[in-house]
């Protein structure tokens, strides 16, 4: 159960803490606990702190469910013909790990919980019988099963209070309320669903462990998620850091500074981690062997992990990189952010500034001269733009590979996007990607050629959906290329009004939503079909565009999404082009299925 949301009394721990010695051992003086306490008072409008009684809430929630459990277990055990005298004592218990298990949830944020059951449960029995003891309670609502996910999952909401529920069946006759889920021997003999479900209590538990002050830790905590989630860099899926990330970030600080108060810490926080040189991981213990033959994180002995960015490396076994979604573009986007929150952590200290500063949105739109577009068009179904997100940094991934360009930065904010028609039913969302190209010295215009980018995109997109039975013909995914000036078309809160910036932090602000604490992401299958469709074209922008050559032809600059290679092509060609969207962007011309922009300079 987290404690109090206010930071203890200072209290000096002599400890070694870490895989190096400590930067300072320094004490916080009279000005640093001032500092602090002025932290705690700005993150407060935010929501990041819960009030006591829904605290009070969440603890009654889950002691429901661990009587639940227990009740389950031993009627499993009945009907399994276990003696009586070891079905009194057979156990069954209910762990909790993530931002609820760290004492740093916001107010409305979902709870991460483990099931955790002896050696005759069944992974069965639990998406089973204990999956229909759940439906007979009243307090339960939305209850749904994902049991072919990478680490299956029963999904639920506990009088109103939302609960992801994992598995494990450990290799013991019961299990006692004492027992320590650090314990590296409890994974012998555990098949890997089991090994991952495990995963998020070892670690959330080993971070705890591995802080000299966990009061210090906890606001240090809160204030860098906040952080990065106005800063638009907190995203797992996207390429950035979910929470687990910068919970080991934050941890390895205050091994570093074990004796610093909490505003200390958000300062040494941006200095470390802005002169940090990466792929250099970020380590809270040294990584031990248990002799389990599981795959952990070792770039001298897996090739792949040599390749990785920004390694942050779990200290629980199996050691894992929780950060291998990172590109260059993420990391190149989150350390600048990292020099410009120490920058305004300087004049914080230094009295010069508030620490609201900290916190001010930015203005991405405003910070891009290019953008790519994603839409996702469809029925309603979460799931599918789940699907599409978690396949966005490979469309990233494919932009930086182009020799034209340089960065590519998700905004990790989606966005209502438009419609097709006039279908009250269909759902469509869309992403926003800020660009920058190359500068081409001697040259005015800059002819770059995205078809294979965006046709691995939508491919791999189409194909997952298929294989994980989300698609559905009216499911069409396309992406175009616009001009800041344009944005503003396709996002009604932007205004064309020239230096101003508030209708984009105003836009900003009422699309954060601060009560979102999860780092959960899809995992789908490996495709195993192909799909036959054609893609949906964007919609149209304003005036016709410039005029551009195609086949020596005058005709209108268009856009057109690529179809996927594993379906016919879109019925547009380049003999007839009169009845394609026209948008007012750089001319982009379609030339047997390919996307070519003229940049000019």
């Amino acid at each position: 159960v987290p404690i109090s949301n206010q930071a203890p009394a200072f209290q000096q721990t002599p400890k070694h803490y870490g895989i190096t010695s400590p930067i300072s051992l320094a004490l916080p003086k009279e000005a640093d606990l001032a500092l602090t306490q002025k932290l705690t008072e700005t993150l407060k409008p935010y929501g990041v702190f819960e009030e006591e009684l829904e605290l009070q809430r969440r603890i009654l929630v889950l002691g429901k469910l661990n009587t639940l459990v227990k009740e389950w277990i031993k009627e499993i055990s009945d009907i399994k013909n276990l003696p009586a005298s070891l079905i009194d004592t057979v156990g069954g218990k209910i762990f909790t790990f993530g931002s609820y298990r760290l004492g740093v949830h916001t107010k409305g944020a979902d709870i991460d919980a483990l099931c955790v059951a002896p050696r005759h449960v069944e992974r069965t029995d639990f998406f089973s019988s204990f999956y229909e003891k759940l439906k007979e309670q009243e307090e339960v609502k939305d209850l749904r099963a994902v049991e072919e996910a990478f680490v299956p999952v029963i999904k639920l909401a506990f009088d109103g209070i939302e609960i992801d529920i994992l598995f494990a069946r450990l290799a013991l006759q019961t299990i006692p309320e004492n027992l320590d889920l650090r314990d590296d021997g409890l994974l012998k003999n555990l098949d890997i669903r089991c090994i991952r479900s495990l995963n998020g209590c070892r670690v959330t538990d080993e971070i705890l462990h591995l802080v000299p002050n966990i009061g210090n830790f906890r606001l240090t905590l809160r204030t860098i998620k906040l952080w990065a989630k106005r800063r638009n860099i907190y995203s797992n899926i996207l390429g950035f850091l979910g929470g687990v990330s910068w919970a080991m970030l934050v941890a390895r600080t205050c091994q570093l500074y074990p004796n610093a108060a909490a505003s200390t810490l958000v300062h040494k926080f941006f200095l470390v981690f802005s002169k940090w040189e990466w792929p250099n991981p970020v380590l809270l213990k040294q990584p031990e062997d248990c002799n389990l033959n599981l795959p952990v994180w070792d770039p001298r002995v897996t090739p792949s992990d040599r390749y990785h960015l920004m390694p942050i490396i779990t200290p629980a076994y199996p050691q894992q990189n929780s950060t291998y979604n990172v590109s260059a573009s993420t990391r190149a986007v989150m350390v600048e952010e990292f020099k410009q929150g120490l920058a305004i952590t300087d004049e914080i200290l230094q009295n010069k500034a508030e620490w609201s500063k900290l916190f001010e949105a930015p203005n991405f739109f405003q910070k891009y001269k290019f953008f790519f577009v994603i839409f996702l068009c469809s029925g309603y179904f979460s799931a599918r733009v789940g699907l599409v997100e978690s396949k966005i940094r490979i469309l990233v991934g494919n932009l930086e590979k182009n020799e034209f360009i340089t960065l590519a930065h998700v905004n990790p904010q989606s966005f209502p996007g438009p419609k097709e028609g006039n279908d009250k039913e269909e759902f469509s969302t869309m992403w926003v990607i800020g660009i920058v190209f190359k500068k081409m010295e001697g040259s005015e215009n800059l002819n770059v050629d995205l078809t294979f980018d965006i046709q691995s995109f939508t491919d791999t997109v189409y194909r997952q959906a298929i294989s994980s039975k989300m698609f559905e013909q009216e499911m069409k995914i396309s992406a175009m290329h616009v001009k800041r000036r344009q944005l503003h078309q396709l996002l009604p809160n932007l205004k064309r009004r020239k230096h101003s910036t508030e209708s984009l932090r105003q836009m900003n602000d009422s699309s954060l939503d601060m009560s979102i604490d999860s780092d959960n992401s899809m995992s789908v299958p490996s495709p195993t079909s192909m799909l036959s469709s054609t893609p949906f074209m964007g919609p149209p922008l304003g005036p016709p565009a410039e005029v551009a050559v195609v086949d020596g032809s005058k005709t209108p600059g268009v856009h057109q999404t690529p179809p996927p290679t594993m379906g016919p092509p879109a019925k547009t060609s380049t003999a007839d082009l009169s009845d394609v969207p026209l948008i007012p962007t750089n001319p982009i011309s379609v030339v047997k299925n390919s996307i070519k922009l003229r940049l000019s300079r």
